[in-house]
């Protein structure tokens, strides 16, 4: 309880500021302070369990445990995938944790190629843990320093409420292709994560615009179930099916709920008076 008042007394001068910005008389900037609140814990908690289970991950690729390693990769990336709606906050440590071979010079040869991708690429596609032990440590300390930096990190409302749509719109256009978990197929794994992390700042939203708009929340609620139960048709005991067993009719059915999500919540920093 003490954390919660802390969060939400630092959170409290920021929210105030977003005042002059504030267009919807219904809601005030201070009812945004108890939300925010929340999701700073929610971040908080979901980054303390990949900082465990990033340690896990790494000390089986330092072992040499090829088989662990590929096995833990795609749910300790889900507690990092779930924070990403808000990976603009930390844009140094996201592109050090979770950038693509597609962004270095030299791809999967650059030196600044690193974290999760880095290890998934060794994993799946060099099938070997050799010369990954200094990306596993490099991973683990980056972890560690994001999990640190959360207490002091500030959550400006159009950032987290307007990260929701970000990520969705992101999802719909380029990770529905696959390209993100090119080596491990691990996409589903991911966009899982990704829809609870937006699904979380929309049920924080949610009471702030139910009086006003209860159509728009009876309908975001109900794109989010049809992704979900989308999602769950690829459901299996290890996880989900693997991305590249999906045909070309379920990707397209995927990328149909997706997008129709990313633009509902692109209207939610609007219904918030956040524009």
């Amino acid at each position: 309880m003490k954390f919660r008042a802390y969060l939400a007394a630092s959170i409290v001068a920021i929210i105030a500021a977003a005042a002059p910005r504030t267009a919807n008389a219904e809601v005030s900037p201070l009812d945004l302070v108890g939300p925010i609140a929340e999701y700073k814990i929610f971040i908080g908690e979901n980054l303390e369990k990949l900082v465990s289970e990033t340690k896990a991950f790494t000390d089986a690729v330092k072992a040499g445990d090829l088989e662990k390693a590929k096995k833990l990769y795609a749910p300790t990336r889900m507690n990092y995938e779930i924070v990403e709606p808000v990976a603009e906050l930390f844009s140094d440590l996201d592109g050090s944790i979770d950038s693509r071979a597609d962004d270095h010079e030299q791809k999967e040869k650059d030196p600044g190629f690193t974290g999760f991708h880095r290890l998934e690429y060794g994993l799946f596609s060099q099938n070997s843990t050799e010369g990954l032990a200094e990306f596993a440590d490099k991973l683990q300390a980056d972890v560690v320093e994001l999990h640190k930096r959360i207490t002091d990190l500030t959550f400006p409302p159009e950032k987290v409420f307007g990260g929701a749509a970000a990520l969705m719109e992101e999802v719909a256009a380029t990770k529905i292709s696959g390209e993100e978990d090119r080596y491990s197929h691990t996409d589903l794994w991911d966009f899982k994560a990704n829809f609870d992390g937006s699904r979380k700042i929309f049920e924080l939203a949610r009471p702030l615009i139910e009086k006003s708009d209860g159509a728009f929340v009876t309908k975001v609620a109900g794109n989010f179930d049809t992704v979900d139960k989308t999602l769950s048709k690829y459901k299996t005991a290890e996880g989900y099916e693997l991305y590249d067993k999906l045909t070309d009719d379920d990707r397209s059915v995927l990328a149909a709920a997706v997008n129709t999500l990313a633009e509902d919540l692109s209207t939610l920093r609007g219904k918030l008076g956040l524009n």
